[in-house]
């Protein structure tokens, strides 16, 4: 077998530019109205110039979703490390993760558009381990540590404050007057009570 031939610059560059642009007709034209055509044409190249870098439409939303997925764990994990203690890490995760989907509508786009139960271009769930794992660790180091009720479960909470942040940005989705940065108090409140009263 040959050796797999290393990507230039300019490759890398376009691939970048096409999980860009993906991003960007899926959160205006949803995943069915963003084409292999209408990412060429955003691009100004060929459709066959797309599937040199990408081999199908369902590849290059799934790399604008892994794009998107990856920003977001990077910008939350960030916030997390630099909270003081493990039950404020919560705090900081929930409210972080809201922050920077509130200034993002078109990764809420994709994120939605890419999941099974729509077209199945990742194999991510709302109740996938990759979800709800790094928010249970921190719930469960939060409760070991005494910093949070003793009768906290770390597994069901996180799924617990993880749909209630699905329900805000499912919200804000399906109504733009609903504004997820008016939510991040109560959702704020709401993880407070849960986990200290």
């Amino acid at each position: 077998m040959p050796p797999r031939r290393r990507s230039t610059f300019t490759e890398r560059a376009r691939r970048e530019q096409l999980i860009s642009l993906t991003v960007d007709l899926v959160a205006e034209h949803g995943y069915r109205g963003t084409s292999l055509q209408r990412i060429a044409d955003a691009a100004e190249i060929s459709k066959a110039a797309v599937l040199y870098h990408f081999a199908s439409k369902d590849a290059v939303v799934a790399a604008a979703y892994e794009q998107v997925l990856g920003e977001l764990v990077a910008v939350v994990g960030a916030a997390v490390e630099a909270a003081p203690d493990p039950a404020t890490a919560v705090q900081t995760y929930l409210d972080t993760l809201l922050a920077h989907l509130a200034v993002r509508p078109g990764h809420i786009r994709l994120i939605a558009e890419a999941l099974p139960d729509e077209h199945g271009v990742t194999d991510d769930r709302p109740s996938s381990p990759r979800r709800w794992e790094s928010l249970a660790g921190l719930l469960s180091d939060a409760r070991d540590r005494g910093l949070v009720r003793a009768d906290v479960d770390p597994r069901t909470t996180a799924v617990m404050f993880l749909g209630v942040v699905d329900a805000v940005v499912a919200a804000a989705l399906e109504d733009p007057s609903f504004r997820i940065d008016d939510a991040r108090p109560a959702v704020g409140d709401l993880v407070r009570r849960v986990l200290r009263d």
